[in-house]
Order: C-alpha cells, then structure tokens, then sequence
C-alpha cells in the first residue's frame, strides 16, 4: 500500500515537472511572438509586469535559448518518471532520429521570425516548428525512460551478474608465479593479477587446441621459474617449442642460482643435439622392486589399454619377465651392462637361454617361479603368450638413436641436486609417440622418485600434452612433493583424456588434489566439473509482465553458478578461467578468476626473434672434419648386440659347467 502511495506521489511530481516545461514553452512564444499578440489584441497587464520582473532580476528572457532550455530540463524531469508500457518497436535508432530531428526544430528555428513574410505567417511557422520539435523530444524522452526501466534483453548473456570482483594485489614471493590478467566487472575492464602463490600445490592447466594454454600459461611457468633459481624438468612434446624458451630463459637468468645449472636434452630424433643418459643406471636401483617400476612404466606406456587391466594374468607376467631382466643386469658385473637397450637384447634371446640364466640367481629364482613351471610342465602356449606380450611390444623400441641416447652416462636424473642442478627437456616427436613415450615415461618414473626428496634445491615438474605420456607415480608425486620444493605443472585438453590414458580412479586423484587450475575453452563433462567447483553465488532475477495498459516488474535472488558451464565452452583464445590456492601468511579471499591473461605480443615476438637455438651438444665429427654421427651410433647398436650374445654365451658356460646349477639347462 505504502508503495502505491510513493508511485502515486512520483506520478504527480513528474506531472507537475510537465507543466512547469509546458508553461516555459508557452512563456517562450509569449515573449518572443509578443508584437503579433499585441496586435491579435491578447493583452494581459500582469502577466507582462510579472515577466518584465523576471527579466530585470534573472535576465530569463535576455536570450531566446534560456527559456528553451529550462523547458527542456524540465522535460526531460519529467520523462524520468514515466511509469508507461514498453512497445517491442521502440528502437534506439528511432529515438535517435526522433531527438535531432526534435532539436533541430525546437532550438534552431530561431530565423523563422526574422523571414520577408507577413507577421502572422512567421508567427504562425515559428509556433508550429516550435510544437512539433517539442512534441518529438517529448516522445523521444519517453520512449528512452521506457528502455532504460526495460532493460531485461540489455544483458541476455547475464554477463553482469556473473561478473565479480577479483584480485588486483600483485603478490609475488620467491616461488611465485604471477600473471597480469583483465576482467570484467560493473560494466568495466579491470586490471588484476593471478597469483599461484604455492606452485609447489600442483597447476593444471586445460584447453581446447589453440585455446592459448602453452602460450598464455606453460611459458611463463617455464620462464619465471628459471628466472627464480628452479632446477626444471620440461616435457617438450613437440620438441623444440618449449625447450628454446627454457634454454633461453636459463642463459639469461643464469646469475638467479648459487650453483648454475647445466642444460640438458634427450632427444631421439636428432642425436646430434641430445645428451645421453641411462634411465636405469645401477647406482639408482636398491631393490628389485626399482626394476619392477622401471619396466611397470616401460610397459603401460608401449601398451596404453594395460593402464585399465593392471593385475590380470597376460599384463603382470611381461611386466614382471622384464623386471627380472633388469635387475638381472644391475647385478652382473657390478652393473655395466645395465641400460635399457641391453634389457631389450637380452629379452630378445631364446627362453631356453634366458631362464636358465635368469633362475641361477637366488634373487630371481622365486620371482620366476611361474614362467619356470610352466616351461618345466611344458605348456608351451602359455609361455610362448606370456614371452610374446614382453617381446612384441619392447621390439618397436629397437633404434639404433634410441639405442644410443639411452646408453650414456652424460648426466645423472638427479635434476634438483643442490651441488648439480640441471634443466633437463626430454622432448617427444607426435609422429613416432607411440615409440618415444615408453622411453621418456622411463625417465619421468626415474626422475620422480629421485628429485622427491628432502634437502634438494626448489624444483619444477613442467609436462605440456600429459596424456601422450604415461607418468608412472604422479599422482604420488602430486600429494607428496609439496613439502620437498617440487612443483607440478600439467598442460593437457580435456579431463576425459586423463580418463582414457591413465584410468578412471588415478585421473580423478589427479583432479582432485591440485591446488591450483588454469582452463581456457573445454567443452562436455570437463566444463561442468569446472563449473561445479568453482560453485554458486547469490543472483539478482528480474522478470517483467506488460500488458495493454501497464507493466509489472519482480526482482528475485537464487543461487545459481558463478562460472557456468556454457560460459566455459566458448571462452575466447586468450581467456582463462581457474582458481588459486593460497599460504597461511598470503590469503586470497578471492581464489576464483575469470578473465584474459595479459601477454605483451610484441615483446615475446622480438624475445623470440632473438632466441639463440639449441647448440649441437655432441660431436660427432673426425678430426678430418667428417661427420661420423650415423657409423657411430650404428657401431653402437652391434656393440650392444655382441655384448649381449658375449654374456648369454659366458652365462650358459658357467651353468653348464657348474653341477648345482646344470639341471636348469632343458635340452
């Protein structure tokens, strides 16, 4: 009731503003049309005393715009309180028409009385221009009081009440990393800054191919952990995009260490510009269960569909053949023949060889107990199955590149020793991942259980394209790591690719336990995942009723996504969207952002013109200038060969020879 009163009482207030407009027009004509009133003999005594008053005081008539003017204000007063019904064809288009087409005959029809006509006729015109410009600003005025109340299709992408405040504060410490963004929010572009406070709580960064995540987000981890003294293992899977930048970023940072790092590169296609290392050097091995994990690793990755069948009969019996063969090999002659391309030949050999040579040793002898009693029983079929899901697989991997990188022992994995930090890029090609992965995911295995370490120097785990690769214990390495100075950085697509490569329950460990995530364009269930955690927030509805002769507004509150999924299925390249974890001493009261990291495109294009590339790292040249790098590595390869016949052949001799052991020889 009360607020019928007060529109009530609005009402006549703009009624009263109206008339107040329509008596300064009317005053207007009187004034200025005077001498053809005077002779219409109109001749009102007061009325021209009280305006001859009005303009020997305040000079309201000294000028033939004041008096429009005050109309106009009035007017316009007057049109804020409309309380009328909103027609679909108003369009601002035609208010625009309507109001200079109004101000033209309301303000500039001045030389009207000043035409070569009869008194009455430029009276009569200067009258009529007068009325119709007032009479179109007046519609003019209504109609955008109208629009202005009605605008519930100004906002149909809801963008305003979906918009929120976020952090401004740049908060930079001796781990962060921190990245310019804008945001929307009351109807503006703000500046703010993303700060990943804690790297050392896992990053997850998603998005769609071409959505921007490598360049928006992977390059500056790379390049403000360099610049912050990190040792840094980098997955590069389309070598060299990311590792020209980390060896660049590391030339010029090289002052930011105690001890300077070394760089360092394993890559398969170009042995000229790789290093070589040995994923399962002796030194790194205490247990056979090292072995297992090595060849656990070796073998999920070569067979992506074991990942979902880890356990069953025909997955365990390679994983667990190859195993033995490894730790076989760190036990004879102290090691020196332990590299993965040896455990390759050696699998290689007749089973009438290997498991002899194999069972000899007390260590192993139980651990193939079941490949013995089925050679023993003569089931022949289940061995030949058993053999075969080691051999068939591990045989893609026979290279003599390969060969070579892995059998060297330029470095060691260890890449956050505070007496030896590295930045080691491993990099990938996508037209021989199925063959590289098994080899790379060797060393990611090798190098998570070395880095995870206490007393070890601040290091960063950076994998862009996760899923090409399976990561042996990253989840492990995700919950753990924390505490150890290891942060995690994860580029991949979607959440449904976790799924696919790595298997239901260790993706959903993966999601759940990062503390931080970046996404850019992601699309289906991923969306909504996001969507659900980065939660609700208290929404203003407003829903509008108009009929012939009024309207009704409600205004209504509901909790409804901050983030909504569709928001996040067509976020524009450049856009992220993402939530933040904090310190106890460095709290973000607002963890949630949505907006567009800010990249200065022309200094990272003149950055990247500048980047020296990727020196040869081994010479392969004679002292005659020739390139040896093909009889090299090929020379290698038949090394491996002949040391491994050299082996079987002296390892038969001894069994044979031997009385206690001879039984184990099957003719």
């Amino acid at each position: 009731m009360q607020q019928e009163d007060d529109l009530r009482g609005l009402a006549k207030i703009m009624e009263f503003m109206r008339a107040v407009s329509i008596l300064f027009v009317v005053i207007h004509i009187y004034w200025f049309c005077y001498q053809y009133i005077r002779e219409a003999g109109i001749n009102i005594d007061v009325i021209d005393k009280i305006l001859l008053n009005f303009q020997k005081t305040a000079g309201l008539f000294s000028n033939m715009l004041w008096t429009k003017l005050f109309a106009v204000v009035f007017l316009a007063l007057s049109c804020l309180g409309t309380k009328g019904v909103k027609e679909e064809k108003i369009t601002w288009s035609k208010i625009y028409m309507f109001l200079v087409i109004g101000f033209i005959f309301f303000f500039l029809n001045w030389w009207i009385l000043a035409l070569p006509l009869p008194l009455a006729a430029n009276t009569a015109i200067y009258i009529f221009t007068m009325t119709i410009g007032y009479i179109l600003l007046l519609m003019a005025g209504l109609w955008m009081s109208r629009l202005l109340k009605s605008n519930l299709m100004d906002d149909v992408f809801n963008n305003e009440n979906e918009s929120f405040m976020q952090e401004t504060r740049l908060m930079e410490n001796e781990y962060s990393v921190n990245l310019p963004s804008l945001f929307y929010y009351k109807k503006k572009w703000n500046k703010g800054w993303i700060n990943v406070v804690n790297p050392f709580r896992a990053t997850i960064v998603l998005g769609t191919p071409g959505s921007g995540k490598s360049y928006a987000v992977v390059n500056s981890f790379i390049k403000q952990q360099i610049a912050k003294g990190f040792a840094l293992y980098l997955y590069d899977y389309k070598f060299d995009d990311l590792s020209v930048i980390a060896y660049n970023t590391l030339l010029k940072n090289l002052n930011k260490y105690k001890m300077p790092p070394k760089f360092y590169v394993i890559n398969f296609d170009n042995p000229a510009k790789s290093h070589r290392c040995n994923p399962i050097a002796p030194g790194f091995m205490s247990d056979i269960s090292d072995a297992y994990e090595a060849s656990y690793t070796i073998m999920l990755n070569l067979n992506r569909t074991w990942i979902q069948k880890q356990g069953d009969f025909f997955v365990e019996s390679p994983i667990i053949l190859l195993a033995a063969i490894i730790w076989y090999l760190k036990i004879y002659d102290q090691g020196r023949y332990c590299t993965f391309p040896h455990a390759i030949e050696f699998l290689n050999k007749p089973y009438k060889d290997i498991f002899p040579i194999l069972t000899s040793y007390p260590q192993l002898e139980n651990y193939l107990s079941p490949f013995m009693d089925a050679w023993r029983s003569g089931a022949q079929d289940q061995l030949q199955g058993q053999i075969a899901s080691a051999k068939i697989p591990l045989s893609r991997m026979i290279s003599p590149q390969l060969y070579w990188v892995m059998t060297g022992d330029d470095f060691t994995l260890d890449i956050n020793n505070p007496d030896e930090p590295k930045i080691l890029c491993v990099g990938n090609n996508p037209d021989r991942q199925n063959i590289y992965s098994a080899a790379l995911g060797l060393y990611n295995s090798r190098i998570v259980k070395l880095i995870n370490k206490k007393g070890m120097l601040k290091s960063s785990v950076v994998i862009d394209e996760l899923p090409t690769i399976y990561f042996r214990g990253l989840d492990n390495l995700i919950a753990t790591a924390r505490s150890n100075k290891v942060a995690v950085c994860l580029g991949f697509q979607d959440f449904s690719q976790l799924n696919r490569d790595y298997g239901d329950k260790e993706s959903r460990v993966v999601q759940n336990t990062v503390g931080n995530i970046f996404s850019g364009q992601v699309v289906g269930e991923s969306a909504k995942t996001l969507s659900e955690r980065f939660g609700k927030v208290l929404q203003k509805r407003r829903s509008m009723t108009i009929n012939r002769n009024d309207k009704s507004t409600s205004i209504s509150t509901q909790l409804d996504s901050l983030i909504p999924a569709s928001k996040i299925s067509n976020l524009t390249q450049g856009m992220f969207v993402g939530a933040v974890s904090d310190n106890f001493d460095e709290r973000i009261e607002q963890k949630i952002f949505h907006g567009q990291i800010v990249i200065d495109n022309e200094k990272v294009a003149a950055e990247t013109k500048a980047y020296q590339p990727i020196p040869i790292l081994t010479n392969f040249t004679d002292e005659n200038g020739k390139d040896m790098m093909n009889e090299q590595i090929e020379n290698n390869y038949r090394q491996i060969k002949l040391d491994m016949q050299a082996i079987v052949d002296k390892e038969i001799k001894r069994i044979k020879d031997d009385d206690k052991l001879k039984h184990l020889i099957k003719e």
